[in-house]
């Protein structure tokens, strides 16, 4: 708007002319300041934004690896399933998994899966988290490493079942899960199973299951 109406003063007067020459030189050279000062508020900005993002990135980096574990590269056969693959992955912060991959269980192979859950929940029994190894050690640990926040389950239940033949699942390593103000899983190395079980057709059989008891060990200092 300024440049059409310094141009409409050029039709007036010599001495019009002379100031609006003055004026538009005051403009652009007020412009030009501005610009850089912006282009550098800009750079500032970006540079900034580059550095907490690369902070992010850093601080929730997946850790650990997807691939099967070495005892199980004979029974599964990797596959494709970019929608199963998404519903397992999930966001920083929010449970799930970390990084995956969808593989299907072969034919003529017994596949024991484990999963602790909550027994106030008969739902819960069921659920699409599954662990290759049967629960040990610290109860501490078991939720550190899978995520488990005390809210989600008392882990006082716990299944085996093995898994059907074409079976598919996804394997992968944990997502960081912030539980409440006090208290964040960060992303873990342990491996993880995420099945899909319908009713009508489930991925797993021949279930069997067991009761919590208390165990106390003394502690080592």
């Amino acid at each position: 708007m300024k440049t059409f109406r310094i141009q409409s003063y050029f039709k007036r007067s010599d001495h019009n002319h002379k100031k609006s020459k003055s004026l538009a030189s005051h403009v652009i050279t007020t412009s030009r300041k501005t610009t850089k000062t912006i282009s550098l508020t800009l750079l500032v900005v970006s540079v900034y934004g580059c550095t907490v993002s690369s902070i992010k990135e850093t601080h929730h980096q997946c850790t650990g690896t997807n691939d099967l574990p070495t005892e199980y590269t004979e029974v599964f056969e990797e596959t494709v399933d970019e929608s199963l693959l998404s519903r397992a992955v999930g966001d920083v912060n929010k449970g799930g998994l970390c990084q995956g991959k969808v593989y299907v269980a072969k034919n003529n192979v017994t596949i024991p899966v484990y999963r602790a859950w909550n027994s106030a929940d008969p739902s819960s029994r069921l659920g699409k988290w599954w662990a290759f190894n049967l629960p040990d050690g610290k109860i501490a640990q078991y939720r550190n490493d899978y995520e488990i926040c005390h809210e989600f389950s008392p882990l006082d239940k716990l299944i085996r079942c093995n898994l059907k033949a074409n079976a598919k699942i996804v394997i992968g390593t944990g997502q960081s899960m912030k539980c409440d103000s006090h208290l964040t899983y960060h992303a873990s190395a342990v491996r993880q199973i995420y099945i899909e079980i319908d009713e009508k057709s489930p991925a797993v059989t021949d279930c069997k299951e067991y009761d919590g008891q208390f165990s106390w060990k003394p502690r080592a200092d």
